[in-house]
């Protein structure tokens, strides 16, 4: 069995208020990208089940961590945790960039869940794959059902809206540039934005530049003007929205039209394109 976890982005992130467990209220609208993983999953070889519970084989970009602080195998021992599960193997080739803002290890555990209740068919309801994908991470609910959505609290809330950027071709940008959580948050002021991100991305496109907001911006590009430089060239090149996505380290503008022979203008920064087709 093989799926694609697919990324997402931001559009548009206000930090709105603080609140009293030190987290933040937020309001934003994932929108899902076909940048994607690879994740396969089959039954353990019958000479190995002795052995392990799993394994995990990992190709593509480097992952820093053993695998049971990956959220895939997180995913595996959540849902282990409740059903009985067989021993498996598990692939991944990890081709969504890390520390960019785009929902890729969020994404990977979401489809190891729906994955993993296909293959054992145990009949879990969109809603009990959601409250389960909650429990590894914030935004990990949203990659079950999968479609744009706004989200408020702390990126948990999720409402579907009716928003389609087909025909738009999305260029996608990503320096190797680390930003903390501390550091997103540091010179951040919460407050309620003059234009509600729900609001605002019903307008047209076109208006978007002035209105939809990342409120993350203000306090990363001072420390990394070079997201900015990013953004900036975007527009220049006839981008008619661009924004970072999350709190970064990400850029990516909304095309009217496919540009051409731009990867050159970013190099030696990870550069993707794609025509969208929802």
């Amino acid at each position: 069995m093989i799926t694609y976890p697919n990324a997402k982005i931001n559009l548009g992130l206000n930090v709105v208020s603080k609140r009293p467990d030190g987290y933040h209220n937020l309001e934003t609208v994932f929108y899902p990208i076909p940048l994607c993983d690879t994740l396969s999953l089959e039954a353990l070889a019958p000479e190995q089940q002795n052995t392990t519970d799993y394994l995990f084989n990992i190709e593509g970009t480097p992952v820093d961590c053993v695998p049971e602080k990956n959220l895939v195998i997180k995913a595996f021992r959540l849902l282990q945790s409740e059903y009985p599960l067989a021993p498996v193997q598990i692939r991944m080739r990890k081709d969504i960039p890390f520390g960019a803002g785009l929902g890729g290890g969020s994404s990977d555990a979401a489809f190891m869940l729906k994955m993993l209740n296909d293959h054992f068919s145990l009949g879990l309801s969109v809603g009990k794959l959601e409250e389960l994908a909650a429990r590894l991470g914030a935004d990990c609910a949203f990659f079950i059902q999968n479609r744009p959505t706004l989200a408020e609290g702390i990126g948990n809330i999720f409402t579907p809206i009716s928003l389609s950027l087909k025909g738009y071709t999305l260029v996608l940008i990503k320096p190797e540039i680390h930003i903390s959580t501390q550091e997103a948050y540091a010179k951040v002021r919460p407050h309620m934005p003059e234009h509600r991100v729900q609001d605002a991305i019903c307008r047209p496109i076109e208006e978007w530049k002035d209105i939809i907001v990342n409120d993350f911006e203000e306090s990363v590009f001072p420390n990394h003007p070079e997201l900015n430089r990013i953004k900036q060239e975007l527009y220049r090149q006839g981008a008619i929205y661009a924004s970072m996505s999350g709190s970064g380290s990400s850029i990516y503008g909304i095309f009217p039209t496919e540009p051409k022979n731009m990867a050159e203008l970013f190099h030696p920064h990870f550069y993707w394109q794609t025509k969208l087709e929802i």
